[in-house]
């Protein structure tokens, strides 16, 4: 199927070199770039992330704040 597609100047030289370079068509180079594309799996955006959790007795009074940059690193400079 013939159609006509606007492409930036600069992604039509890099079309037209990758296509020099492999020896084929331009249309083959972007036809090659959309398969790709669409074979990849999407990643849905509602996937669950699995976390590591450890025994213990969970988070202790007068520990640290994670919203505290400061606290932290001062935290960790004294652990060295």
């Amino acid at each position: 199927m013939r159609t006509t597609i606007r492409i930036d100047d600069h992604l039509l030289v890099q079309v037209k070199k990758k296509a020099a370079e492999s020896h084929v068509t331009m249309t083959a180079v972007i036809e090659k770039a959309l398969r790709e594309m669409f074979q990849r799996k999407a990643v849905p955006s509602n996937q669950q992330v699995s976390l590591n959790t450890f025994a213990g007795r969970g988070l202790q009074p007068g520990g640290l704040d994670l919203d505290d940059s400061a606290s932290l690193l001062d935290h960790m400079e004294d652990q060295t």
